[in-house]
């Protein structure tokens, strides 16, 4: 719930900017200025560990879409980890086709378990109930698609902070080589 308001807050801010007030959008980016490839592993690491207990654990096997969803997922929890580690935010631009592509495939996952769009053969096999089975369902909307996707969304602003300098610059390639000199 929490990290939904986030996203939420995260729009929010991001839409005011669209229009000229950016202050909003400054606010927050200089809250985690510095800490946006910790806040990027944070929230991946938590998304895969709940995973592998979705998994492991409670014993939900995971669907096609579930896969795939993972795999833009875990790669995520390691990379962002040594990128911070090594404090490398030129890596946060190549990183974010990982949520961009797992986000679709959510909200994809969202509509077939939804009943917007048809279960393919390929998930009626993949899983007791397809695709469209909702493991879990809190607060009538809350299941593991809905789950991804947030955690999608948190870490791709994350790596867009990450992306961006002091003021809203882009820091990467050149523009990082020319503010160094």
């Amino acid at each position: 719930m929490a990290a939904q308001a986030a996203v939420a807050i995260l729009l929010l801010a991001g839409a005011a900017a669209l229009f000229g007030f950016r202050g909003p959008l400054e606010a927050i980016r200089g809250l985690f200025w510095g800490y946006e490839l910790w806040g990027a592993f944070a929230v991946s690491a938590v998304a895969t560990g709940g995973s592998l207990f979705f998994s492991e654990v409670a014993g939900f096997v995971p669907c096609e879409l579930c896969w795939y969803q993972r795999i833009c997922m875990y790669p995520l929890s390691i990379i962002t980890l040594l990128a911070a580690l090594a404090q490398d935010h030129r890596v946060a631009r190549y990183l974010l086709p990982l949520p961009a592509v797992g986000a679709c495939i959510s909200v994809y996952h969202l509509l077939v378990e939804n009943g917007v769009v048809s279960e393919s053969n390929e998930c009626l096999a993949s899983a007791p109930g397809g695709c469209a089975t909702k493991w879990i369902n809190e607060f009538g909307y809350m299941t593991i698609p809905t789950l991804a996707l947030t955690g999608f969304l948190l870490v791709g602003a994350f790596l867009l902070m990450a992306s961006v300098g002091e003021g809203g610059h882009a820091t990467l390639g050149a523009d990082a080589e020319r503010q160094e000199k």
